[in-house]
C-alpha cells in the first residue's frame, strides 16, 4: 500500500486569491476547483447565498507534487499560524531565491534565507494568507 502526505491550506474566504499568488509566487497548475454552490446541496447544512462562491476544494500542481487549498465552511472557526507549514526543497539557490523572495511579498520573514550546516540556502517565511513556508536548498 502507498502513501501520499498533501499539505492542505484552509483558509477562510480567500482561498481563490491564495491559489493566484501561488500560481505566480510557485509556479503552481490549477488542476481543479469547486466553490461550495458546486457541490451537491446538502440539506443538513445548507450553503448560505453569500457563500456559494467560496472554495470547498483545489487541487494545485506544484512541480510533481500537490497542495490543496480551500476556504472553510461558513461560520466554521479558521485560524492562521504554524499548524501547517510546508517545505519547499529546491536544487539550487536561485530558485530558492526567487521562492522566498515572492512568498515574503505582504508576509513576514521568520529566518532569512542563508546558508546553514544542513543547506546552502535555508529560511523561513509566513506569507500574506499566515501559512509558514520553509525553504530548503539541497546541497
Amino acid at each position: 500500500m502507498t502513501f501520499q502526505v498533501t499539505p492542505f491550506i484552509m483558509l477562510n474566504g480567500n482561498a481563490k486569491e491564495a491559489i493566484q499568488f501561488y500560481e505566480i509566487s510557485l509556479g503552481a497548475k490549477v488542476v481543479f476547483t469547486q466553490t461550495f454552490g458546486e457541490a451537491p446541496e446538502d440539506p443538513e447544512q445548507p450553503v448560505p447565498n453569500e457563500a456559494k462562491d467560496r472554495l470547498a476544494h483545489s487541487v494545485l500542481k506544484i512541480g510533481d507534487f500537490d497542495l490543496f487549498v480551500a476556504d472553510t465552511f461558513p461560520g466554521k472557526p479558521n485560524q492562521s499560524g504554524n499548524r501547517v507549514q510546508i517545505c519547499i526543497t529546491t536544487p539550487d539557490i536561485g530558485i530558492s531565491n526567487r521562492i522566498f523572495d515572492a512568498l515574503q511579498q505582504g508576509g513576514h520573514v521568520i529566518m532569512p534565507l542563508q546558508k546553514v550546516h544542513f543547506s546552502p540556502a535555508y529560511g523561513m517565511v509566513t506569507d500574506k494568507f499566515g501559512v509558514t513556508f520553509q525553504i530548503f536548498t539541497q546541497r
